[in-house]
């Protein structure tokens, strides 16, 4: 049997609308439509436009009905933490703030001021983040929380908008760091804390959800009549790590969900909640089925991207491989980064940020996009490779493999690096991870597969895998004591 579905994939860049074929035990992905992502500087704030996005999807709808094939149903992922206040009309009250605002960090001195950071780690599981939903809203004005009638993250937003049905998927709510991986629900200690009112946030269901059907005006105008709209793994990491192609033995295994973050981690049955997870700063997120995906959220090819975008404003224009290419000429570890400085989070001039941390490093400035990307791609490759070691502190567990989806996949270089770095090997696919794992869990909750189990047997079915096998481990342990002295502060504790 053959059977079609819809995923719109909502990125910090671009958004897409993917079809997803499944027949013959293979998943085919084709890209009916892609748009930009911009986000919108204003005078003191940095938001998304969501009218524009909206419009987008709904272009994206209508050329997916001229295609003349019976879709089965569809489903929004997105980024987290952002969030849509929707009024007593279920209008979208403007704007819906960027992640990146600077108003963050009053949330978090708001926040701090009537809850520490022990209990709320401790209610949660998540990790420190000033992106957080929590500390988002702790800067909110309490006009416009007044005038809110629903909160809603942002594709669960979206599923909104074309459904008429107000829920929070549960992999989505679990970014908030207002939602309790124990009791499974949000946590009214924090909401209270923080004098949030309950009534913005609505119930939680689980991934997989069926919502209803595209409401009755977007189905005239796009032609998709009849189509169902699901709450599939609304948080795009939580896809993308349900199209993980491990293998039903596999264990001690990790993976990289890599793009303009990078989020590496585990997946386990019961979230992991002390004082060595809250140190080292991880999270507790809730993935497909109830699983927890023990995971840390580090700066991940942001950094290039925003190197690029530099260069490119001083008319230089590089492609990405092209950047790649000169960074695999460039001479290897002749600088280091460390990527978690929070002067890399914020936009801007990246190229001179790097410059600025290698001089107060006393390392030698990258001379050109080739050695400061071969600078950014190494030091990046050795952040897996710390990061993975916590993981294995936390869990107690040495990992045997490390799985790599996403965009980032594609890098080879990055890949090659980064089983150079972990020394264990490095399967890297599929790219498309988050449209896959949104299409196949679209498939479980509509009955087309029994479990996540086949889900991921088809994906390795549709895809080669490339494997890269560690190299050079004594170079790179080298630069890995190089790249540990970067976490040292000015009073010689760790950080």
């Amino acid at each position: 049997m053959t059977t079609h579905y819809l995923a719109c994939d909502l990125g910090a860049e671009s958004g897409r609308l993917i079809l997803g074929t499944l027949a013959d035990g293979k998943l085919a992905l084709e890209e009916v439509h892609r748009f930009a992502n911009v986000p919108v500087e204003a005078p003191g704030m940095l938001h998304w436009d969501i009218p524009g996005l909206f419009t987008e999807l709904k272009v994206g709808l209508k050329r997916a009905a001229q295609l003349r094939r019976p879709i089965s149903s569809f489903g929004c992922d997105s980024w987290g933490v952002d969030y849509l206040l929707f009024d007593a009309n279920g209008e979208v009250i403007p704007p819906t703030y960027h992640y990146r605002d600077s108003r963050t960090a009053a949330g978090v001195k708001h926040a701090y001021a009537k809850i520490d950071w022990p209990t709320i780690f401790a209610e949660t599981g998540i990790q420190f983040m000033p992106l957080n939903t929590l500390f988002q809203l702790a800067a909110e004005s309490p006009e416009r929380l007044d005038r809110a009638h629903r909160l809603l993250l942002i594709a669960d937003g979206f599923n909104f908008m074309l459904s008429g049905v107000a829920d929070a998927e549960e992999s989505l709510a679990s970014t908030s760091q207002l939602y309790s991986p124990r009791t499974r629900s949000w946590s009214g200690r924090l909401l209270q804390a923080l004098d949030l009112p309950a009534r913005l946030f609505p119930p939680i269901v689980p991934s997989g959800t069926k919502l209803g059907l595209l409401r009755d005006e977007i189905a005239r105008e796009s032609g998709l009549a009849g189509l169902e709209i699901l709450a599939t793994c609304s948080h795009d990491t939580a896809a993308a790590v349900a199209a993980v192609p491990t293998s039903s033995t596999a264990s001690h295994w990790a993976y990289i969900s890599s793009g303009t973050w990078s989020l590496l981690g585990v997946q386990l049955p019961v979230p992991i909640i002390n004082d060595t997870c809250r140190e080292l700063n991880f999270t507790n997120e809730i993935g497909y089925g109830g699983s927890v995906r023990l995971l840390k959220n580090i700066v991940g090819l942001w950094i290039v991207q925003e190197c690029r975008r530099a260069w490119a404003q001083a008319g230089l224009e590089f492609e990405y491989a092209a950047l790649t290419d000169l960074a695999g000429k460039a001479p290897p570890f002749v600088s280091l980064i460390n990527p978690t400085d929070p002067r890399f989070i914020a936009p801007g001039d990246m190229p001179r940020k790097i410059a600025e941390q290698c001089r107060e490093t006393g390392q030698t400035v990258p001379a050109d996009p080739g050695a400061a990307v071969r600078c950014v791609l190494e030091s990046l490759a050795l952040l897996y490779r710390r990061t993975l070691r916590q993981v294995e502190r936390i869990t107690g567990s040495r990992m045997r493999r490390l799985h790599i989806v996403g965009g980032g996949s594609r890098n080879a270089l990055l890949n090659q690096f980064t089983a150079d770095a972990v020394q264990i090997p490095v399967l890297a696919g599929p790219a498309e991870a988050t449209a896959a794992g949104n299409i196949l869990v679209q498939a479980i909750a509509l009955g087309h597969l029994p479990s996540l189990r086949e889900a991921r047997e088809v994906v390795r079915n549709s895809l080669e895998l490339v494997t890269y096998e560690p190299q050079d481990a004594a170079s790179w342990n080298d630069a890995y004591g190089r790249f540990e002295n970067l976490f040292w502060d000015n009073s010689c504790a760790r950080i």
